[in-house]
């Protein structure tokens, strides 16, 4: 079982894709959704908001390396057996409705996870409501982890298709936090010839299994040059101080990953020459 496993994941890789399960910490998206509304109730029918905390087949903005889409059927499952909340920026403190609860119902549709939440009757949901019909909130997030995708390479990026999540809360949110990296850093890879983007595409695909060519292991070793020459005055002492040493230390943590990395992938290549 093992071998075929191995074969399999091989013949992946090959195919310059990957598809795994995965146990990972969880994370969190964000859509723009301009529908998200709240609705004043009628009769039975109590205040609530409607709207889609994820959108099916829709490549997000770049996640630090890859962009990533959702396969409608991800939900299905998850919505069918866990006790999701719906929360106010992601903050237990603050709990909208819940599955078990029926103040929370979800179900996938055609454009992707549709949300109805019954708020409680406190004042902060009251503001949220007001705050929501007044557009100052538009959008919504979902944390999740992740249970299987698939990775590809498409025109030179890298592509990650989630497939199945379990879901543990949606929420409306007031600022999206986006994955970045620290813009010190960035600013002073550019200032030395490097484009940090390139770069993280580069390693995402080694991390995730996917074929890298020749212009790619270049822009690791290259980047490799010219990092020794950043760092190296640094370690010296005769380097920078003070607030400027915190980028330095996230660039010479990028270095010794580049250089197991450009290692790893050297290794490899020779491996398959010797094998040929």
């Amino acid at each position: 079982m093992a071998r075929e496993k191995e074969a399999r994941e091989k013949e992946q890789r090959e195919k310059g894709q990957q598809t795994a399960p995965t146990n990972g910490n969880i994370e969190r998206r964000y859509f723009t959704l301009p529908e998200i509304r709240a609705i004043r109730g009628e009769g039975d029918d109590p205040d609530h908001l409607e709207g889609h905390a994820a959108v099916f087949d829709q490549l997000s903005e770049d996640l630090g390396g890859f962009r990533e889409k959702i396969e409608k059927g991800a939900f299905k499952k998850t919505i069918r057996k866990s006790d999701v909340r719906a929360l106010l920026n992601h903050d237990s403190n603050f709990v909208l409705g819940r599955t078990k609860a029926k103040t929370l119902k979800l179900k996938e549709d055609d454009v992707g996870l549709f949300t109805r939440i019954d708020p409680p009757d406190t004042q902060w949901a009251r503001d949220l409501m007001e705050s929501i019909e007044r557009g100052d909130i538009s959008q919504m997030s979902f944390g999740f982890r992740t249970i299987t995708d698939h990775w590809e390479i498409v025109n030179k990026e890298n592509i990650r298709t989630l497939k199945e999540v379990e879901l543990f809360d949606v929420s409306p949110v007031t600022f999206p936090a986006y994955p970045q990296t620290d813009i010190q850093a960035r600013s002073l890879l550019k200032t030395y010839g490097l484009d940090f983007g390139a770069i993280n595409r580069v390693l995402v695909s080694i991390e995730h299994g996917l074929d890298i060519d020749d212009e790619d292991r270049g822009v690791i070793a290259d980047a490799v040059e010219k990092l020794n020459n950043l760092i190296t005055p640094a370690e010296n002492g005769n380097g920078d101080t003070g607030d400027g040493l915190e980028p330095l230390h996230q660039v010479s943590i990028l270095k010794r990953k580049l250089d197991l990395k450009l290692k790893t992938t050297t290794g490899m290549e020779d491996n398959s020459n010797g094998q040929n």
